[in-house]
């Protein structure tokens, strides 16, 4: 059973596809287990992924990257999330926010922080969401105030990817107080780790993508130049809005990976047990529903696949990011949750794949914009 099989995709994103396949099963998939359980952050498996040219390469050539294009890291994720949710986050979020730099920094931003990212010597984040507020990216308090030559950041972000592991996050702050421009209210910022008033740590456990480690981040009298200022001032809500529209279609990639696991799972569970002195699988309540999962899998991969073109055309680029995203995250968590019945008493156990794909398939519903935020976009945004 290929459920991630190539033909649906371009031709120049089944070479990449191929050795993120290679990559999860020789790296990711022989410790998942172990990850899951101790929680840790992967950096062995990391490092391997950089070695593999399979981190942080959707920078451009110019940078030292290899300038994979949206489909070709749609392509890794769906293996990489079929084989661990938690460790693929941690490669994928090795250069998260750094796009946006590529994208709207000037010459001398991307060379001293773009290519050590992209030749694989730093690792960043991107400090989007704060402890009362995630969805909402004109209602964030973090500011960043500007005195004699500096912006001098204040405030708190939650949730933060490799906040604690990063050399450097970009961070999105609040620069101006006009009620009548609420989305001009806020810019980015490149942030040093290292720089004094940055203090983080790690959340404490959560129940889902264990390998993958969030920070609370707390700016106090934190200092930046003027010159880390990306792009304009006031324009970071635009930026991130179209950084995000990339980036959902990457999540939708998440769902599926984590659909073809539940899958997988389930239908090799039900055809090595027998129950009533029959196969399990002979039982049409237990087809009817492998049947379900196969038809809503593919129906959200299709619509991944076809959005992930209109983002790169920029054709309605919300609307379609929208819909992927919202589609194949609640696919991946309705596979898993037929998964588990299908498996019994057995789901509960942790030692079971299908219990560790359950919890994590929660979790990609709330980030990158919650579900129920992305149905707005969708009724708002539809064609008219």
């Amino acid at each position: 059973m290929d459920l991630l099989e190539e033909t649906i995709m371009p031709e120049k994103a089944r070479r990449v596809k191929a050795e993120a396949r290679t990559f999860a099963e020789e790296h990711i998939e022989p410790s998942a287990a172990d990850y899951y359980e101790s929680g840790d952050y992967p950096w062995d498996i990391v490092e391997a992924g950089m070695d593999a040219g399979l981190v942080a390469q959707d920078i451009d050539e110019e940078y030292g990257g290899r300038g994979f294009s949206l489909q070709q890291v749609l392509a890794i994720a769906e293996e990489f999330y079929k084989a661990d949710a938690g460790i693929a986050l941690s490669l994928q979020l090795a250069s998260f926010g750094a796009e946006m730099l590529q994208e709207h920094g000037n010459e001398a931003q991307k060379e001293e922080y773009l290519r050590p990212v992209a030749t694989n010597e730093q690792i960043t984040g991107l400090a989007v969401s704060e402890p009362q507020t995630g969805s909402d990216l004109a209602g964030m308090q973090t500011t960043a105030e500007k005195d004699a030559g500096d912006y001098v950041l204040d405030g708190e972000k939650y949730w933060i990817g490799n906040g604690v592991e990063a050399d450097w996050v970009t961070v999105y702050a609040k620069t101006g107080d006009d009620p009548n421009n609420r989305y001009g209210n806020y810019s980015l910022f490149i942030v040093p780790t290292d720089t004094d008033g940055y203090e983080a740590e790690h959340i404490p456990e959560k129940i889902g993508f264990r390998a993958s480690k969030q920070a609370h981040i707390v700016f106090d009298d934190c200092r930046v130049p003027e010159e880390n200022l990306i792009g304009i001032e006031g324009a970071g809500f635009y930026m991130l809005a179209e950084f995000f529209n990339q980036g959902r279609v990457v999540v939708a990639g998440h769902g599926l990976g984590l659909a073809a696991a539940a899958i997988e799972e389930a239908w090799s569970f039900v055809h090595d047990r027998e129950a009533f002195g029959k196969s399990v699988e002979e039982f049409q309540a237990v087809q009817h529903k492998l049947a379900d999962m196969r038809m809503e899998f593919e129906s959200a991969r299709a619509l991944t696949w076809r959005a992930a073109e209109n983002v790169t055309n920029q054709n309605n680029a919300g609307w379609w990011a929208a819909m992927a995203k919202t589609k194949a995250t609640e696919v991946s968590a309705d596979c898993a949750e037929k998964g588990m019945q299908l498996h019994g008493g057995r789901s509960v156990l942790t030692a079971n794949r299908i219990s560790r794909v359950y919890r994590d398939v929660r979790i990609p519903v709330i980030y990158e914009g919650a579900n129920d935020i992305q149905r707005n976009l969708i009724y708002n945004q539809t064609p008219k």
